[in-house]
């Protein structure tokens, strides 16, 4: 039997990712979000929403850019950090050790120890509530090289070990259960 619960957003797993913004060093801040992903293949688009009340926010809103850096399992512990103190009151680079890098389109800094970071150029906003939703174009994608594979060329997130979020929880990702299109491949054509 199921219960009914009042309207939530219980679609989880999500990616766990540092979001970071700012145009120059000493502003630079990283906001920890959940809330984001893809919008379009063609031309590349995600999103990210923030609460307006969020440090990071006027910074993202009046620069209308920012960088989506992928976390592991060794960022987990920043990761969260930076999700539950402000900008307002931490230098969170200094604070995590983490390095701004510069990004190669945007003027907000990427975060050099994630093994992908997502540059984002903002096309518009839209207020839906508790958040608004910046949406917007991927302009350029940096990817560490150590990650990728020198025979195929393929980046092999996996590796880097991502976290995902739940529900309030931090998690590791399990065991490959299958590729896209498993389920109608011939046999034949698993083996290889």
């Amino acid at each position: 039997m199921k219960q009914d619960w009042k309207p939530g957003t219980l679609i989880y797993p999500l990616p766990a990712a540092m979001i970071s913004c700012g145009s120059h060093p000493d502003e630079y801040n990283i906001i920890t979000l959940s809330w984001l992903g893809t919008i379009c293949t063609n031309p590349p688009m995600c999103y990210i929403s923030v609460r307006p009340e969020r440090h990071s926010y006027n910074i993202i809103k009046r620069d209308m850019e920012f960088v989506i850096n992928i976390t592991t399992e060794e960022l987990a512990y920043a990761t969260d950090w930076c999700g539950v103190r402000s900008g307002k009151d931490f230098n969170k680079f200094e604070e995590m050790k983490l390095t701004a890098g510069k990004a190669s389109v945007v003027q907000a800094p990427i975060i050099e120890e994630s093994p992908l970071n997502i540059e984002c150029r903002v096309k518009e906003i839209l207020s839906l509530g508790s958040h608004d939703m910046f949406i917007a174009d991927v302009v350029n994608v940096k990817a560490d090289e150590k990650y990728i594979d020198s025979t195929t060329g393929k980046f092999s997130l996996e590796d880097a070990n991502p976290i995902a979020y739940s529900h309030g929880q931090y998690y590791e990702l399990g065991n490959k259960i299958g590729g896209f299109g498993w389920t109608v491949r011939k046999k034949k054509d698993e083996e290889l």
